[in-house]
């Protein structure tokens, strides 16, 4: 019970609502469900995304600036 997720008070986001907030394609959005780098729910055909996904995914996106050695 404890890895899954509490969606009793999210708000959900269309994936077009995902792709406006993150400034990327509803076909990036997409990716990031199927990947499963972001959560979301299916309705029927379509997939919701909660709010606070996409703020935890954007928390772990950030980039701070210092390069990485190969």
């Amino acid at each position: 019970m404890s890895s899954e997720a509490n969606f009793s008070n999210a708000r959900f986001l269309t994936v077009a609502e995902v792709a406006d907030v993150m400034r990327v394609s509803k076909m990036t959005v997409y990716r990031l469900v199927h990947s499963g780098e972001m959560p979301a729910v299916r309705f029927g055909r379509s997939y919701r995304v909660p709010e606070n996904a996409v703020e935890q995914y954007l928390k772990g996106a950030v980039v701070d600036g210092r390069t990485e050695s190969a």
